[in-house]
């Protein structure tokens, strides 16, 4: 079993035996081949789910599973309901039987069994949902004015959700910035390992710049503490930021704007990305600003960027503007 599994308190200590040590397996080959941890997690937990639902029904060997078993796991899953009483989405289950697939695939690979009962599945059709917040120009505006510049931590903060604004980055991809990364003289900044392992170069527009500047030289020499501590923002104890901190301070900003509209540092990606779309950018462009790899992720944000079909709507559309005429004042024919 691989030692990063192997704790005294063992949570995964009730699974069937044989399950336990191929699932581990597969784990830490995960961790050895550089998939990130959110992966590693999340391959875990799905694949979890899938051993507890199998051990109900007398399943303890990976070798005993039959696709009609995979077949029967997916009808389950589409029944499912959660404690909240709702089911689970297309996207959760294709998930779970994506990280099977890949559990499957490996140990097909590494000759653990003859037969890889997930070749065949089918998986349900993904939802395309429109995002729901999308801040409009002056609400993002209004976000960002919320922090007081006047204090350290404030400033530092409006540094933040600027570089968020200008170059719509993930959460994840802000915390692991590093001074290093950013190339002021020539406004981009360097995302190293983004989503994917992914590294792409990004502009930062110049008032972002400035407001990152302006951090660098009255704040971050004082947060700093171990001189070898790279990340570009810091936190009070001179160590790097985490992603849900982030969050929770656009959160607790949005909520200070008085802006009703849930969300936290994905509001502003889904508000640039929408904004410069409307405003005439290439989708290519957007697409990579963003990270993606599938232009069909992208387009996601023409569908919300409406203002350019509202004005070719207006200009070509045979229908032209008319006041109703009240009843009675109708000519005869």
């Amino acid at each position: 079993m691989p030692r990063t599994h192997n704790t005294k308190n063992d949570p995964d200590r009730w699974l069937p035996p044989e399950m336990k040590r191929q699932l581990y397996a597969f784990l830490d080959w995960l961790q050895v081949h550089e998939y990130s941890p959110h992966t590693v997690r999340q391959r875990r937990y799905t694949i979890v789910f899938f051993i507890t639902w199998a051990d109900e029904r007398g399943i303890a060997r990976p070798d005993e599973v039959t696709p009609e078993l995979i077949e029967s796991y997916q009808r389950w899953m589409f029944h499912f309901r959660q404690e909240n009483g709702k089911p689970l989405t297309a996207k959760a289950r294709i998930a779970r039987l994506s990280a099977l697939r890949a559990w499957y695939g490996w140990l097909r690979r590494h000759k653990q069994i003859t037969v890889d009962p997930t070749l065949d599945i089918e998986f349900p059709k993904e939802e395309r949902r429109l995002p729901r917040n999308i801040l409009t120009q002056s609400e993002v505006e209004q976000l960002i004015a919320q922090p007081d510049v006047k204090t350290p931590l404030g400033l530092r903060d409006r540094a933040m959700l600027e570089t968020l604004y200008s170059t719509a980055m993930r959460r994840a991809e802000l915390a692991q910035l590093r001074s290093h990364d950013l190339d002021a003289e020539r406004q981009l900044i360097m995302i190293r390992c983004g989503k994917g392992k992914q590294d792409r170069m990004v502009p930062i527009g110049r008032r972002a710049l400035d407001w990152v500047q302006a951090y660098l030289d009255n704040v971050r020499p004082e947060l700093l503490i171990n001189p070898r501590e790279t990340a570009l923002f810091l936190t009070p104890r001179g160590g790097p930021l985490d992603p849900q901190s982030l969050s929770d301070m656009v959160r607790k900003y949005v909520q200070q704007s008085g802006i009703r509209k849930r969300g936290g540092c994905h509001l502003f990606r889904h508000a640039t990305a929408t904004l410069m779309l409307e405003n005439g950018a290439d989708v290519r462009y957007v697409q990579a600003l963003l990270g993606h790899a599938d232009l069909r992720t992208t387009q996601i944000y023409t569908h919300v960027s409406i203002t350019q079909l509202r004005k070719v709507h207006e200009q070509t559309h045979p229908a032209k503007p008319e006041r109703p005429k009240e009843d009675g004042n109708e000519s005869s024919s």
